[in-house]
Parts: structure tokens; C-alpha cells; sequence
């Protein structure tokens, strides 16, 4: 695939890229690279991560969103810039337009997290609640535009936002000058279409894979189709990515210039969370860990060395909770059992005794003894209890079970 800075058949070329990495000298941060020895131990090549999850804001975003607002005129700066997002993209303008001394309205779901709006607060936006869903408040957002004439800012679907995004590829190739293969997350495409043209521009070579969330593939069906096609209520837990529709203007740059375009489960993208934070100690949300994901799913499927781009960190406390829970059970390391047993003096030290001698650890306890459910000597307990893994499951499971006990996993 060939590719030059003269080709106009693209709105981002390489010479945007580089105007941007000179615009964001001093404010967005050139991003640690950090091998994983078992990843690259698995791919059988070396892998690093692009830890955007450690830029400021904890994403990428502060980079398209600083390039497009500083690009405004001054009469559209004087009005203003509104957004809709649920974090990533809400928290980069804030900060953008704060450096910029540009007012910021960012109009956020009522769901939002708590931690998410404080800190979009906190980098000087005023924050405003409307809808359940962000296809709402992207409407509210847009009327908004349209009543005030304040500019809005697409989280990804403008060439000053995709040369920022871009960046990134350039960093790449200055710090990994001999990677093969970039994997990177994909919602509207921003990201993937910014960092496909910088390093497609300069290393035609080098492999470009971006991973979707099953729950939320529309690009797939959309380069299938040859167009932008819509899913119809994406859903996964990977909000970074949760996006229905590709954009119109990265679509295209993505259509020639990525060169592949994978799926992960929500298995699959708990377990990347969970080996990012106990093999790389590193916090990285959902959509960040996606490339992690497709290299843990078919890590013989890259050619190295491999960059794995983690594009963000911001991940709700309480959501991280569940998904360290829902990574551990993927990866057997966490049994939820629920069983009956005789309601006497005792049944319940004896069920643990039982559980001490095959080593599982017991987190927590529920002890139902009042239920329509339940004979008059009966008792319901469910216990979620730290396993091993696969194996050491089925060994609790038939303990349990020659303990004379009806298990219901």
C-alpha cells in the first residue's frame, strides 16, 4: 500500500499530522511505551503498550480536541465550544478549551459516573446532564450549537480532530522504529484513522488492526457495505467504544488504510483489564484494553514486534469492581455457587470446613434461612469464592458435590 503526502484523496495527510504534533508541543504528553513480557511471550515477538491511558486526562482525546479547538477563528472562539460525551472525549475538551481560554459547555448522560463529571468540572467546563443514552445527548449538544452558535466538537468526525489523534502514530515510529503490526481500539474511528495515516505515510509496511467491541462492531457490517451503517443499540461494557455509527470522514481513511478490523468478546476485553493491571500495573478502561484482547484471543495472529495501544484510563471505581470480578471469572479465578443444605447447629462451619480443604478462598457469605422457597429445615447460602482457575473450579465443584451437597453454579 503506497501512500504520499501529495495524495488529496484523504482530508488528513501526513503534513496535518506533523502541524498538529508541532501545536501540541508543551501540552499534550508524549506517552510512555512499556514492553509486556507475557504478551510477548504468547505473540512470540515482542509487544509493547502506547500508554495513552497515562496522558493527560487519562486519554487521547485531549489531542484532537486541543488540535480542532485551536484551530477556530477568532469570531467562532469567542462563542464558544459545546460537546456531548460521557468521559473521555468531555474531560480532553475541557482541558483544551481551559489552554485555550475558550468557554467549554459539555453536555453528559444523567448515568454519567460521579468521578467523570467532577473532573470535567474541574478542568473548567460547565457540565450539563440530559438523557439517558449519549445518542441524546448528543442531540441536546447540537441544539445547543444551534441556539447559541456555539462551535461543537466532534469526538471524532473532523480531519483537525483525526491529525491530532494522529500523533500518536508518529510517537509510535519515533519510539518502536521497528514495530510491524499497531492494534488500536475503534469506536467512530478517530483514533485509528489519525494513527493509520501518520504511520501508513512513513512505514507502508507496517500492519494496522483495529478491534471493536462484538456488542458494538458497526464497522464490519459498515465496510461491507461500502458505507457507514448504523448498529442498532450497541452495547458493551467498553464505553470508549460504544459508538453505533463510524464516522463519515474517518470511515473513509479507515476503508483504505487499516488493514483489518477485529472483534472481542466481553470476556475476552475483562480478562485484557485485568492482565493490564497485575502484569503491567497499569489502570486502563475497557476500550483501552481492546487490543490486549485481540492479542490475547489469536495471539499467533501478529506479527512482531506490536504496539497494543491502551487509549485511555478513566474507569468508573464501581465499574472497576465488576469487571476485575468479571475478568477473574473468565479466567476461573472467581466461583459464584449457590446450594441448599440442612438448617442445624453447625451446617454452615461444616460447608466451610469443606471449602478450607480444597483451598478456596471464600470472599463473601449470603445465609438464607426465611424464603417460601425453602422447606422448613432447609437453608440457602450463595458464596463467591477465590479459585485458581478452570481446574481448580471443578475440583470445588466435586468436593461440594461427595460432600453430599446439591450445588447451582
Amino acid at each position: 500500500m503506497s501512500y504520499s503526502t501529495a495524495d488529496l484523496s484523504w482530508p488528513v495527510t501526513l503534513d496535518d499530522v506533523r502541524g498538529a504534533q508541532k501545536m501540541l508541543s508543551g501540552v499534550a504528553r508524549t506517552t510512555a511505551m512499556e514492553g509486556s513480557r507475557h504478551l510477548s511471550a504468547l505473540v512470540g515477538a515482542p509487544v509493547h503498550f502506547k500508554c495513552e491511558n497515562l496522558q493527560r486526562t487519562g486519554s487521547f482525546k485531549l489531542r484532537g480536541a486541543y488540535v480542532r479547538i485551536a484551530g477556530l477563528l477568532p469570531e467562532e472562539r469567542a462563542a464558544g465550544v459545546v460537546a456531548a460525551s460521557a468521559g473521555n472525549h468531555a474531560q480532553g475538551v475541557a482541558l483544551a478549551s481551559s489552554l485555550l481560554g475558550v468557554a467549554s459547555t459539555v453536555f453528559m448522560p444523567k448515568g454519567a459516573p460521579l468521578p467523570k463529571i467532577s473532573a470535567t468540572q474541574d478542568y473548567g467546563a460547565e457540565v450539563r446532564l440530559h438523557g439517558q443514552v449519549v445518542d441524546e445527548t448528543l442531540a441536546a449538544a447540537q441544539r445547543y450549537a444551534e441556539e447559541t452558535g456555539a462551535v461543537f466538537i466532534h469526538p471524532f468526525d473532523h480531519p483537525d480532530v483525526i491529525a491530532g489523534q494522529g500523533t500518536v502514530g508518529l510517537e509510535i515510529l519515533e519510539q518502536c522504529p521497528e514495530v510491524r503490526t499497531v492494534v488500536v481500539g475503534m469506536g467512530g474511528g478517530g483514533l485509528a484513522a489519525g494513527i493509520a495515516v501518520a504511520v501508513k505515510a512513513l512505514r507502508p509496511e507496517v500492519r494496522i488492526v483495529g478491534v471493536q467491541a462484538e456488542g458494538a462492531a458497526a464497522y464490519p457490517l459498515s465496510l461491507a457495505a461500502g458505507r457507514p451503517v448504523a448498529v442498532e443499540r450497541p452495547a458493551t461494557m467498553a464505553d470508549g467504544i460504544r459508538v453505533g455509527r463510524p464516522g463519515d470522514v474517518p470511515f473513509g481513511i479507515v476503508g483504505d488504510l487499516v488493514d483489518e478490523v477485529r472483534t472481542v468478546t466481553e470476556d475476552q476485553l475483562s480478562t485484557a483489564l485485568l492482565l493490564c493491571l497485575e502484569r503491567a500495573k497499569l489502570v486502563v478502561e475497557p476500550a483501552g484494553a481492546s487490543p490486549v484482547a485481540a492479542l490475547l484471543a489469536e495471539p499467533g495472529a501478529f506479527e512482531g514486534p506490536v504496539v497494543a495501544v491502551l487509549s485511555g484510563g478513566n474507569v468508573d471505581p464501581v465499574l472497576m469492581q465488576g469487571l476485575l470480578r468479571h475478568g477473574m471469572a473468565a479466567q476461573g479465578r472467581y466461583l459464584a455457587v449457590r446450594l441448599r443444605l440442612t438448617d442445624r447447629p453447625g451446617a454452615l462451619a461444616t460447608l466451610l470446613g469443606v471449602l478450607s480443604a480444597v483451598d478456596a478462598n471464600v470472599l463473601d457469605v449470603s445465609h438464607v434461612r426465611t424464603d417460601p422457597r425453602l422447606g422448613l429445615t432447609e437453608a440457602e447460602v450463595e458464596l463467591h469464592l477465590e479459585t485458581k482457575g478452570p481446574e481448580h473450579c471443578a475440583e470445588v465443584g466435586r468436593a461440594l458435590r461427595d460432600a453430599g451437597y446439591t450445588v447451582m453454579m
